[in-house]
């Protein structure tokens, strides 16, 4: 077997793959990258067992065959040449001899039977949905994921399909975010998956801002979306999502309205002073003002007087300013509004121009 191929070709490709594979890994076939060529169509296969991907792509004269070379080694190989270079790989038994000028890499494949790939689909429901409206699904929810929380089903994005609408709700169980779109599809009964987090952060980079429609499948227990040149699967997570709509503040006595940009400011230089463990800021409330206030085990303090739109009662709450920092700097809206109930109740915040998206952060005992 033997590639003829340009080093600009076959370099994000191998970055995507990379991005799957993991570096230790327990059985050795996994550390490698499947290639396969068939009727003039080169394909890369990474996975860890729960995530794939496979990204085709055309090539001239080149033997049909497939072998598995260590995938780490290869893109390194492949970064290090020189831009516009041509390589050629050549596969003879237990050994690939890699050529690009005067340089030569031999390194050592194992045997593409022992690759393990991702079962068919049994019985998916498909849709087709723009990139841009599924990156951005994607993008205003994802930070909001949990991060080996034992309550598994927390590290992962929650999906809800219904009749010409998808929901994208994830939470940590200290905040909340949603983000809902309209679509073309009838899935019949409302449908709940949950991606795992390696999941939704592959397919945020894989996706782009544009208005060209990829294919998403469901089964029971995958996702799978086809790109034009790229097929990406993952296993899902076995488990049922907390009822968001529950925690979401549907009637908030008190609303506070500024610029988007003063508000992250404000919060941002108060949060200078604040502790890495224990962010807490204190904010006060009272008509068109608010307090911001920041201590720290240092007895350092940051005070902040922000002017804002406000006509609700006077009182005080905490909040990790992390945490209101992540929402204000998912809001792509001029204006933002906070909504408070009183100290002890969350704080939904979203902007004005953009309801589809919405924020909830729990409160802090300061």
């Amino acid at each position: 077997m033997k590639i003829s191929i340009s080093r600009d070709a076959i370099l994000n490709p191998l970055q995507m793959v990379n991005n799957i594979v993991e570096r230790r890994q327990t059985l050795p076939i996994l550390s490698n990258v499947l290639i396969s060529v068939k009727n003039n169509t080169l394909s890369l296969t990474g996975t860890d067992l729960e995530v794939e991907i496979i990204n085709n792509f055309s090539i001239d004269n080149t033997d049909d065959g497939e072998t598995t070379l260590p995938a780490r080694k290869l893109f390194d190989i492949c970064k290090a040449l020189p831009e516009g270079s041509n390589l050629e790989i050549l596969i003879d038994q237990d050994r690939a001899i890699i050529k690009s000028g005067r340089s030569r890499f031999t390194l050592s494949t194992l045997s593409a039977s022992e690759f393990p790939s991702i079962d068919a689909l049994i019985s998916p429901f498909e849709f087709t949905v723009s990139q841009k409206i599924l990156k951005k699904l994607i993008d205003q929810t994802q930070f909001c994921m949990a991060q080996q929380d034992v309550r598994y089903y927390l590290n992962g994005l929650m999906l809800e399909l219904s009749n010409n609408q998808i929901i994208a709700v994830a939470t940590d169980g200290h905040r909340l975010a949603f983000c809902q779109a309209e679509v073309q599809l009838n899935p019949g009964e409302t449908r709940q998956v949950i991606v795992p987090r390696k999941a939704v952060n592959e397919i945020s980079r894989l996706l782009e801002e544009s208005a060209d429609e990829v294919k998403v499948s469901l089964s029971e227990n995958h996702i799978r979306i086809n790109f034009s040149d790229v097929i990406f699967t993952s296993k899902l997570i076995d488990g049922k999502f907390p009822d968001y709509q529950q925690v979401i503040p549907q009637k908030c006595d008190n609303e506070i309205k500024n610029s988007r940009d003063n508000l992250y400011q404000a919060f941002h230089r108060t949060s200078v002073l604040s502790n890495e463990k224990y962010r807490g800021m204190r904010l006060q409330l009272s008509e068109n003002q608010l307090l911001a206030t920041v201590h720290n085990p240092e007895q350092d303090e940051a005070e902040e007087v922000i002017d804002v739109i406000y006509s609700g009662d006077e009182f005080e709450i905490g909040f990790n300013v992390a945490y209101l920092l992540d929402a204000l700097s998912a809001i792509k809206s001029d204006e933002v509004v906070m909504q408070l109930t009183d100290s002890n109740h969350s704080c939904l915040l979203f902007g004005t121009d953009d309801v589809d998206s919405k924020y909830v952060v729990m409160p802090m005992r300061l």
